[in-house]
């Protein structure tokens, strides 16, 4: 493992770390940059391809780096001083690694599902922490992919995969318009359950045992019109308090690990 080391905040490759905090920058160099032991274990477990990896060797030696890389450590590795890796960190607790890597395509139609898939739609989540909790619920509950439907927030933003501890990179994900996910749906036979208000019947009472697609929309407009004239079933959580909705995060728990519990169920 070849090292080089740096040691100017104002080196050129420090200064585009810290561009790559921006999605406009992260869409220019086709880059992101990944913080964090797990997240980065994460997406070396799913292939992604990384460009160069910075460290401090006061918080983290050699022999860790190539043990938890192994054979996918790429060629450009830095070491900086503690007073840099501060400065580069988009978080205050890093876990002591930081990489640049390159981002998967997620075309609808390189997915690979089952016979019998379980897919959750999410459309314009805006909050990258939503979206974060909205992985981390889909990694647990091990549905078959992610679709994001016109999406407003970049899957590769910092806060998206600190959020999701990594569960970005493990869940499969296809990025695309709304006409295009349902044409997908459609053409597959995978039945849509879009949560609406309105002429909607409990969440529990669907069959989720079917091929099925869940679809959440934003806490404050909801979903397109498309999804509600193209749904099997329209499908609400009853709401016992006050309140008139919950985060969308929290919505999606709810009914993904129900849509697990049936089909865990013997038919």
């Amino acid at each position: 493992m070849k090292i080089e080391q740096i040691t100017s905040k104002t080196n050129q490759k420090i200064k585009n770390i810290i561009h790559l905090q921006k999605a406009n920058e992260r869409k220019l160099q086709n880059m992101f940059i990944v913080e964090g032991i797990k997240e980065i274990e994460k997406a070396i477990l799913k292939n992604y391809n990384f460009e160069s990896v910075f460290f401090c060797s006061e918080l983290i030696s050699e022999n860790e780096i190539i043990e938890i890389f192994n054979s996918k450590l790429p060629n450009n590795v830095f070491e900086v001083t503690l007073e840099i890796f501060s400065k580069i960190a988009y978080r205050e607790t890093s876990k002591n690694l930081i990489a640049v890597a390159t981002p998967k395509k997620h075309k609808i139609t390189d997915l690979v599902l089952p016979e019998n898939p379980l897919i959750l739609v999410v459309e314009s989540v805006e909050k990258p922490g939503n979206l974060g909790a909205i992985y981390r619920t889909a990694d647990a509950a091990g549905i078959n992919a992610l679709i994001i439907c016109d999406k407003k927030t970049d899957l590769y933003n910092p806060n998206v995969i600190r959020a999701s501890i990594g569960c970005n990179f493990t869940v499969q994900t296809a990025i695309t318009s709304t006409n295009e996910a349902i044409e997908f749906l459609t053409q597959n036979n995978i039945n849509i359950y879009s949560t609406y208000l309105n002429a909607a019947i409990p969440y529990h009472t669907v069959n989720f045992k079917k091929p099925s697609a869940i679809v959440m929309g934003t806490e404050a407009t909801g979903i397109s019109e498309l999804w509600i004239k193209n749904s099997n079933a329209n499908i609400i959580i009853p709401m016992q308090g006050f309140a008139d909705s919950m985060n969308v995060s929290t919505s999606t728990a709810v009914i993904i690990f129900e849509a697990v519990r049936q089909r865990s169920v013997s038919i």
